[in-house]
């Protein structure tokens, strides 16, 4: 009968009442008719689907109302799947034609209930023969001793799913089995109701309630569509290869699958049926989606992430990222320092002001030309016309896109390795909820998790003891502690999971453990996003933090792991927070909007922070605080609404070649301040912290909470640390902190602040365009030297020196500034800098200050090129100066006076001469103009600082404050 003899939709009615052979027979008439029993997806192949009894729904348990992409493709997969435990026949050598000769296996079935062939399951097993079906009528069987299985025997429940229960222990010695549609309950002698120790179980739509499935190696078990309730679990000892695919386990009181000990060498008959079976299930989720629906990745201006591009370009100003945040009225070149100021203006400021700020005083002949300096090349453009970073108005526009996970597995092989790997327990498409534990790994067991939901448990994934984990497009949700444990040297591969809404840490990584977390979306948390401290390890790589309520990334006592390509953003404490003497290397991420500082480092932190992009947060970019460390190096800074960098002059950082640019307060800032010895705060229970006791990211006792730490680990792991000589052997020990080849520009305030009691190097430092004064040192108790820095074009002066402090200008370039070039009061040297075109005085020094001016080479705007206010001590020689505009009557070298403690000697002075108009135009010669260092300085890793010591576990809170010279605004991470 040909197809087109009726219409479409009667043959789809027609073929609606076939059954599935039929259904199958025709398929193979002909390309036209296979095509139209195909189209019946949706409806006949439905139908055939949801009424099977051994069938449930393709997404059961924990997508029910998903559809499948086809419904025929599931009824086949379970097809298939049904047949597996009978697949252990020889294979023929022989040709194909004995095929058709073989006999067929007889399989008889047994009948078992009241009123059939037997009452009794014990007696049905004992006569049934090799694959014969024991079928079990609707009633409870109970048996008072363990019934082994010692032929390959299908036991099947007949009526709807839980009309069969078992209180029955079986033990299987035969080399394959199937249990289908039977509800499991303990018997009275034990709560082990199956194990296997060499052959393969197939269980299909069973229940199991309060008891336990118990699987050793090299036997092998795949479960289809089961669901464990009531306590039950299933143990896999030493096991090769087992598959626990759609069940549903809930209510455990300790976890719902436990993988213990290394994969058997020998395997049996299904470990190749299950290994290819394995590898026919479709993708769980999308792999290489990096949005979020709720929480789109947006840029400054709120522009969607670009995932095909390199760069995510995000043209924003400051000034819109301002208006945006409401932080336009700090930024508008106030001070932040309520007790200071710039300086008294000197009278050619006042001149100038009278005249007008946009016009140049100096006359181009008369100007000492000085763009040729060292650091100039920061300044020129780019070979493409484009504004190097250090001279553009505009913030950085473009920022690094994490990786795609392929992109991940082409440069990783081992990630690549563990991503295909099948050896021990694959669970897929499992539901795991309100229990204690998900899924424990231990003493080198393997488990690969794809596609399982895991909700309102204790903890999702615990993996200790050289175990190895892979754990694929999970969702991880609303656990009370974390949401996966790695411990005890346990690996793996954790990517393109969605770990979210837990009460401790989405990761905690401790103890020697060291996962490949990739590409994963870790957000929501009501703490830390991932934590990994006690010696811990790890590569985190590309993934997605965000919107946790602690650190995104938090590494403590002796943490150590790689931190790379990811984006941490919108966090309401820290992106980053290094405490406790923790280390790591932290690369290339992006870092913004977060509501406490982009990174934080404190208390004996000594981190690698290096190219990593820190932007658009709520308080300072990066703190050092209290005995932090570390190397800072190539960062860019920009966008935020406190400093760029904000350090406590307790610590000893290393920052080498870092853009902080565009930030709305001080780019740097060094200042002498103690985290507060209150003890409340200490113990972590400062407002907002209700009911919450700091000490660790688990196991804290808490009111009304039990202590989910099941082995006791809270100060376990501080037997694991670093030895002190392993330690200190790590780097070479600095004593102070050092600043080097950074650029500070567009600053809200001023470019570097200093008010600090300990010593600080500040080497070949690019200051320019800060709305305040460049270098402003207000308390300097030890010396602070500033050696080939540029200061450049900042909106006041361009250093200035307060009573008291200890300070040596060697080698600077101090030009074109809005103030003085040099306002000091302090004690120090100013030794062969040039200080050029400023519009206040040259070098100004005043008050009782103790002073070497050497070798300096000056010209000002206007009024003085040297001026000597009040009791000044010191000398004054050997400077050359060059008189600025011709208009102006201030004497270039001023000396008070009543002032007869300071000498002035061997100065030279060059004023212009109107009548020769050949006169060669003056110029900055040997040298050239300063600085003279024109690259960073080289230093090896072997350079770096080393590692502090540790100290006692405690949280540690600051103060907010408002203004940035009182502290930080950013508080505390933890």
């Amino acid at each position: 009968m040909e197809v087109c003899s009726l219409p479409v939709e009667l043959w789809r009615v027609i073929l609606a009442y076939l059954p599935l052979p039929d259904l199958g027979r025709c398929c193979q008439v002909c390309r036209a008719w296979r095509e139209l029993i195909l189209s019946l997806d949706n409806t006949r192949w439905r139908q055939l689907c949801l009424g099977c009894p051994e069938c449930r729904h393709p997404n059961w348990p924990s997508r029910p109302h998903q559809e499948p992409p086809s419904w025929r493709e599931a009824l086949k997969q379970h097809a298939l799947c049904t047949r597996t435990w009978t697949l252990n026949g020889p294979e023929l050598q022989s040709s194909a034609c004995l095929l058709f000769f073989r006999r067929r296996k007889d399989r008889r079935v047994w009948h078992v209930g009241p009123g059939c062939e037997f009452e009794t399951l014990r007696g049905a097993i004992g006569v049934a023969g090799p694959y014969d079906r024991v079928v079990l009528h609707p009633g409870v069987y109970e048996e008072q001793a363990e019934v082994v299985l010692k032929v390959p025997v299908e036991l099947v429940g007949l009526g709807r799913p839980g009309e069969v229960a078992l209180l029955v222990c079986l033990e299987q010695q035969c080399p394959t089995a199937r249990l289908c549609n039977l509800v499991f309950m303990p018997p009275w002698f034990s709560t082990v109701v199956y194990k296997t120790s060499w052959g393969h179980v197939q269980l299909d739509n069973c229940n199991f309630e309060g008891v336990q499935l118990q699987i050793r190696g090299p036997g092998t078990c795949q479960a289809r569509f089961c669901s464990f309730s009531q306590g039950s679990s299933a143990h896999l000892l030493g096991v090769v290869l087992s598959l626990l695919d759609s069940c549903d386990f809930s209510g455990s009181d300790a976890a719902s699958v436990t993988v213990e000990g290394p994969p058997v060498y020998e395997k049996n008959w299904a470990c190749k049926h299950l290994a290819a079976l394995a590898r026919t299930f479709p993708p769980c989720g999308p792999s290489g989606d990096s949005s979020h629906p709720g929480s789109p990745l947006t840029g400054a201006a709120g522009g969607h992430q670009t995932p095909t591009a390199d760069l995510k370009k995000e043209y924003a100003s400051t000034e819109d990222w301002q208006r945006r945040v409401g932080v336009e009225a700090e930024c508008q070149g106030t001070v932040i320092d309520g007790d200071w100021s710039d300086g008294d203006r000197s009278e050619g400021e006042d001149e100038q002001q009278h005249r007008g700020a946009g016009k140049n005083p100096l006359v181009s002949d008369y100007k000492v030309p000085c763009d040729q300096h060292g650091l100039s090349h920061l300044l020129n453009p780019q070979p493409d016309g484009s504004q190097p970073l250090a001279s553009s108005p505009d913030p950085p526009s473009a920022c690094p896109v994490p990786l795609t996970f392929q992109q991940e597995l082409d440069r990783d092989p081992e990630a690549q390795a563990l991503a295909t790997s099948t050896l021990g327990c694959i669970l897929r498409r499992c539901l795991f909820r309100e229990g204690k534990g998900g899924v424990h790994l231990s003493n080198f067991g393997q488990a690969r998790l794809e596609g399982n939901v895991f909700r309102g448990l204790n903890y999702a994934v615990r993996c200790i003891q050289n175990a190895t984990l892979v754990m694929l497009r999970n969702e991880v949700c609303e656990c009370r502690a974390s949401g996966v444990f790695l411990r005890l040297s346990a690996e793996g591969l954790i990517a393109q999971n969605n770990i979210h809404s837990n009460a401790e840490a989405g990761l905690d990584i401790r103890k020697g453990a060291n996962p490949i977390i990739l590409c994963n979306k870790i957000h929501s948390g009501l703490r830390s996003g991932v934590v990994v401290l006690g010696n811990g390890k790890g590569s985190i790589r590309s993934n997605q933090i965000y919107n946790n309520k602690e650190a995104g990334v938090y590494i403590l006592f002796s943490g150590n792991p790689v931190v790379s390509g990811n984006h941490i953003f919108r966090g309401q404490a820290a992106g980053i927070a290094i405490n406790e003497n923790g280390r790591g290397m932290i690369t290339e991420n992006v870092i913004k909007e977060n509501q406490w500082g982009g990174v934080d480092i404190r208390r004996g932190g000594d981190p690698i922070l290096k190219n990593n992009h820190i932007c658009y947060g709520y308080s300072d970019g990066v703190v050092v605080g209290e005995r932090g460390r570390g190397l800072i190096e190539g960062n860019h800074v920009y966008c935020n609404k406190g400093c760029g960098v904000w350090v406590m002059s307790s610590s000893l950082p290393q920052l080498l070649g870092n853009y902080i640019t565009h930030n709305c307060m001080y780019g740097l800032a060094v200042f002498c301040r103690k985290d507060p010895e209150n003890t409340e705060a200490r113990d972590g229970n400062w407002p907002g912290q209700e009911g919450e006791a700091g000490g660790g990211e688990e196991g804290d006792e808490r009111e009304g909470q039990e202590n989910l730490n099941e082995e006791g680990e809270l100060f376990a792991w501080e037997s694991d640390l670093d030895s002190e000589e392993k330690r200190h052997s790590a780097r070479r020990p600095i004593s102070v902190a050092l600043v080097e080849s950074n650029c500070m520009s567009y600053n809200g305030a001023v470019g570097l602040y200093v008010k600090s009691s300990q010593p600080l190097n500040v080497f070949a430092n690019l200051v320019n365009s800060n709305r305040g004064t460049g270098v402003a040192v207000l308390q300097s108790g030890q010396l602070t030297r500033l050696v080939n820095n540029c200061i450049l074009g900042n909106g006041r002066g361009g250093v200035t020196v307060e009573k008291d402090c200890r300070v040596e200008l060697r080698g600077n370039g101090v030009y074109k500034n809005s103030g003085h070039g040099v306002a000091f009061c302090g004690n120090g040297q100013i030794v062969e800098n040039d200080v050029v075109g400023n519009r206040g005085y040259g070098i100004q020094v005043s008050g009782s200050a103790d002073i070497k001016v050497l070798r300096n080479r000056v010209q000002p705007a206007h009024g003085c090129g040297v001026a000597v206010f009040g009791p000044v001590k010191g000398v004054v020689h050997d400077n050359l100066l060059f008189q600025g505009h011709p208009g102006n009557r201030k004497a270039l070298l001023n000396l008070d006076p009543g002032n007869e403690s300071c000498v002035l000697r061997n100065n030279s002075v060059l004023r212009h001469n109107n009548g020769c108009k050949s006169a060669p135009p003056w110029a900055l010669e040997n040298p050239p103009p300063r600085p003279l260092a024109s690259s960073p300085a080289g230093l090896s890793l072997s350079q770096y600082p080393s590692r502090l010591g540790i100290s006692v576990t405690t949280r540690i809170s600051a103060t907010v404050e408002s203004v940035c010279h009182g502290g930080s605004m950013f508080c505390s991470i933890l």
